[in-house]
């Protein structure tokens, strides 16, 4: 019981440059999570209720706007309603949860988009298998490891920190991550366990970015023998590509400057490299995929011009 910690709730003291000016950014954000929440349920609606988006692509499609909405509902209601109030707490029961939904939403993004690069893979290197591999179970088992193993690897994570004893309470952030938590460890606390775990859960999911590397050179190589195979990596594989460069560019930079970053930069400006994740991807990926995938752009049009009559 002595590595237990007595800390009830955490001060988000990443929110003190901003109460200056509440009012405009708490309208901005919440028109923000209204397009995020209208573009990613409309994109899985669209999906559900149409059979002919019911293909593996697709299925894998809507498990990332979910996800997408999983994890910013994580984030936005509670920072909303800091911006309302005259102080910004979380409790340490709260603060961990939201760790565990910030890690587990952007490791099961990362999950889907290697599942997703080894969809286009099969259907474009292997036509003659698709069929026969990518059957609905193997989708149905593939969707559960997406979505499991980040849940079932943070939990781990969430729970060796529960165990550290902390000796402070400001976490200079507006949200909660578990490597800011176990930067406020009481210094005889013993936070090995944290950082073997981080970095198995590092090297897990350097795999599966060496994965979607290794499958984008081996389309790219085989898509050059063809024009009807470059046809399809355009239709198909260039929106994933996309998101994977959006996914990279923003996780890498939040990581590095999670761990390295300096405290010389204006307040705000970290409060938006830390929570880029939030923002662009979960807008951005519906739009790609909305407007360059043919089946869902057509249904959209479709859609438009039948109201429009």
């Amino acid at each position: 019981m002595d590595n237990v910690s007595n800390v009830i709730s955490f001060v988000l003291s990443g929110f003190n440059e901003t109460m200056t000016f509440r009012v405009p950014l708490f309208s901005c954000t919440f028109l923000y999570y209204c397009l995020i929440l209208f573009v990613n349920i409309s994109l899985v609606l669209f999906i559900v209720l149409d059979a002919n988006l019911h293909e593996p692509m697709y299925i894998l499609l809507s498990s990332s706007c979910i996800n997408a909405l999983y994890g910013t509902t994580g984030f936005y209601p509670k920072f909303l309603s800091d911006l309302l109030l005259s102080s910004q707490t979380i409790s340490y029961e709260g603060c961990l949860l939201q760790a565990f939904i910030m890690y587990s939403f952007a490791s099961c993004d990362l999950s889907i988009l290697a599942v997703m690069a080894f969809d286009r893979y099969l259907a474009i290197c292997r036509p003659l298998h698709y069929h026969s591999f990518m059957t609905k179970r193997r989708l149905s088992q593939l969707v559960s490891f997406s979505w499991l193993t980040p849940l079932c690897i943070f939990t781990i994570n969430v729970l060796l920190t529960s165990r550290i004893k902390l000796c402070g309470i400001n976490i200079q952030r507006v949200l909660c991550l578990n490597w800011v938590i176990v930067k406020l460890a009481c210094p005889e606390a013993d936070t090995l366990s944290n950082n073997i775990s981080a970095y198995v859960i590092v090297v897990f999911y350097l795999s599966h970015w060496l994965f979607i590397i290794w499958t984008y050179i081996y389309l790219i190589k085989t898509c050059a023998r063809s024009s009807d195979d470059r046809v399809k990596f355009t239709q198909t594989c260039v929106p994933h590509l996309i998101s994977l460069i959006v996914f990279l560019t923003v996780m890498s930079f939040d990581s590095m400057y999670l761990r390295f970053g300096s405290r010389d930069l204006p307040q705000s400006l970290q409060n938006f490299i830390t929570i880029e994740f939030l923002i662009i991807p979960p807008v951005m990926n519906p739009l790609i995929y909305g407007f360059k995938l043919t089946k869902i752009r057509n249904r959209i049009l479709s859609l438009i011009y039948f109201k429009r009559k």
